[in-house]
């Protein structure tokens, strides 16, 4: 029973915590944006538009729901949640930080620690695009089924990579407990440099996940499912209010979540000086390596154009899963070796 409430009161909280960020999240890339298009950027609502997720959040619940002429309404309302709910619980495996003793009672700061943590991740990632399939199919548009395609095409193709690009973390980790990863990455060669993966053994493997995971999460330069220039919103076209909100929370999760992962199997996680004795240090280190990558998110959003789709999947297939699979060779050979 202390075990479940443990569980519970942990969800409540990193749920609570994750959510608030992810509003941020967008007012902090409408900044960044602004800046690099020379303009400004939300600014009217709270000093430094600091309240104006509350006003987004508002405006989708003060908005009318409108369901077109669909062929299946629940499919319709449910395919949101497939693309929602996905995400969040991938967080249950993320570790955030070591352990903190509160009232005599050691607590790790991860919801649960799982020996297949990584596989679960993955599982989770692939029922995503059912809800994006889903939503193109049933809003009986023909804008929202090419989109809905086009992403089920485009994340099938770049999950291999995906998949793939983490085999060489496997093979020299040894297990698939996220947890056990990053305790892999504790500790530095020669006394200075991490032992991170994006340092030794992994460097390529590195480039590929990301590439991938950029594509897998539809943000640019691969946002060929919402080419607004071809198809309007592509499978959300036909959604508003709290539905389309439940898609929009949805893509910054995805991100959030393999920003998160990125740190925990290439950067140490929670590692860094300090974060053993002080287990609030790790969390630190954690939240200012997964912000690297959101700021990357962001960075190639105001720099990259859109590929072609032509040029999407020749890229995916024919560059990054030969270089995923010279990178399992290559990580098989230094694993013999040592």
């Amino acid at each position: 029973m202390d075990i479940a409430l443990e569980a519970a009161i942990k969800t409540a909280i990193i749920l609570f915590i994750v959510l608030t960020f992810l509003a941020y999240l967008v007012l902090f890339e409408r900044k960044i944006l602004g800046w690099i298009q020379l303009r400004v950027g939300p600014n009217r609502v709270g000093p430094w538009g600091l309240l104006q997720p509350l006003a987004d959040l508002l405006k989708f619940i003060a908005k009318e729901d409108v369901t077109p002429n669909t062929p299946n309404k629940v499919l319709f309302a449910l395919a949101p949640a497939l693309a929602l709910v996905p995400p969040l619980m991938a967080l249950a495996v993320i570790p955030f930080g070591s352990t903190v003793e509160l009232l005599g009672r050691k607590i790790a700061l991860q919801i649960t620690d799982i020996n297949v943590g990584l596989l679960y991740v993955f599982a989770l990632g692939s029922l995503e695009v059912y809800g994006i399939i889903l939503a193109g199919w049933s809003s009986n548009s023909k804008y929202s089924l090419l989109g809905g395609l086009r992403s089920a095409a485009q994340m099938i193709s770049y999950e291999l990579a995906l998949t793939l690009s983490v085999a060489g973390v496997l093979i020299q980790a040894g297990t698939l407990s996220l947890s056990e990863i990053v305790r892999v990455q504790s500790g530095y060669y020669f006394g200075v440099i991490p032992r991170w993966h994006v340092f030794w053994y992994q460097p390529l493997g590195f480039i590929i996940f990301f590439i991938a995971a950029v594509a897998e999460t539809n943000r640019v330069p691969f946002d060929l499912p919402e080419a607004e220039s071809e198809l309007v919103a592509g499978y959300h076209t036909e959604y508003s209010s709290i539905k389309f909100a439940m898609f929009f929370v949805g893509e910054y999760a995805a991100m959030f979540v393999v920003s998160a992962l990125a740190t925990t199997l290439f950067l140490g996680g929670w590692t860094g000086p300090g974060a053993e004795r002080v287990p609030l240090l790790g969390v630190l280190y954690f939240s200012l390596k997964t912000g690297f990558f959101l700021f990357v998110y962001i960075w190639l959003r105001g720099t990259l154009p859109r590929f072609r789709y032509d040029q999407l999947m020749q890229f995916g297939w024919k560059f990054l899963v030969p270089m995923a699979f010279v990178n399992i060779f290559i990580s098989s050979a230094l694993a013999l070796w040592r």
